[in-house]
């Protein structure tokens, strides 16, 4: 009886381990334990395409005004666009496909944490609704092209708008006109901010100032893309690329793209418009005539 009860009490333990191992050992290795929901994510709208929304699908926009990376909008503004805080623990919190931890970051106004994207702020749309701001639901973009200024975040702009007064490298205001003056401009920068310029001696689709060699490139680096993902107030069809030693180069209207050397990749720093002087060089904007035929 001895050597039977001791083989079942054995059989028992064997089981016990083997259903442990199976049903609870390790929760980590269950795959019926659903994974965490991201809380930023990439959601689809049938019209702007791919854009980036929170945990539960709500929308999320940046400012064109946002061009040092800081929060600008204040007042009544703060109202209608109430800043978008990920949480403390984003870098363990689990992310959308397509997001990497790496472009995102948190700033601080008047006391309230906000996440951003790529150095812009992130916000939702609450619109007034009967004296009330009311956020809009999930998978709405009411938000986008508000004022020319609002626009759904994305992971792959390769131009952005930015809203900012053009302060010349000889420390003068500039207008979008190039002459001396004091008021923003509505420009082009890539993903990140940063300032892009043409030419006036460029023709279409012509780049006049690249060297074959690239030896002076550092002065005005070209901007390096054929991709063409911008706010839904532009016309991608009039942006192209042309190849120039054997890079692609993005163009708008003809006219071939490129950064300042000495805006030293700061946002917002337009400091191009008045390098050697003003106009030979200046920021591209919605309404800037087709580069010349050749």
């Amino acid at each position: 009886m001895n050597r039977v009860t001791n083989t079942l009490f054995s059989w028992i333990a064997l089981a016990g381990i083997v259903t442990f191992s199976a049903c609870g050992g390790d929760n980590n290795n269950n795959p019926d334990k659903p994974a965490p929901k991201p809380v930023v994510q990439i959601s689809a709208s049938a019209t702007l395409g791919n854009h980036i929304t929170d945990v539960d699908g709500n929308s999320l926009y940046y400012f064109s005004n946002d061009f040092n990376g800081a929060n600008n909008c204040g007042g009544g503004c703060a109202a209608v666009w109430p800043i978008y805080y990920a949480g403390d623990n984003l870098a363990q919190a689990a992310l959308g496909t397509g997001l990497d931890i790496k472009d995102f970051g948190t700033i601080t106004t008047d006391g309230k944490k906000q996440t951003t994207y790529k150095g812009w702020p992130l916000y939702y749309f609450a619109p007034n609704v009967n004296g009330t701001n009311v956020r809009e639901a999930a998978g709405e973009t009411k938000g986008e092209a508000v004022n020319n200024v609002w626009f759904v975040a994305k992971t792959d702009y390769s131009i952005q708008l930015i809203n900012a007064q053009l302060v010349g490298a000889d420390g003068k205001n500039y207008l979008s006109n190039h002459t001396e003056g004091t008021g923003k401009t509505l420009y082009f920068t890539d993903a990140k901010g940063l300032t892009l310029y043409a030419f006036a001696k460029d023709s279409f689709n012509i780049n006049k100032f690249t060297k074959p060699d690239f030896s002076n490139n550092a002065v005005w680096p070209i901007y390096e893309t054929d991709q063409i993902v911008v706010p839904s107030t532009l016309d991608k069809t009039l942006f192209g690329s042309i190849t120039v030693a054997g890079k692609k180069q993005l163009t708008y209207k003809g006219w071939p793209l490129y950064y300042f050397g000495q805006d030293a990749g700061v946002r917002g720093s337009n400091k191009g418009v008045s390098f050697p002087a003003p106009g030979v060089w200046p920021v591209v904007t919605k309404d800037a005539a087709a580069a010349p035929q050749p």
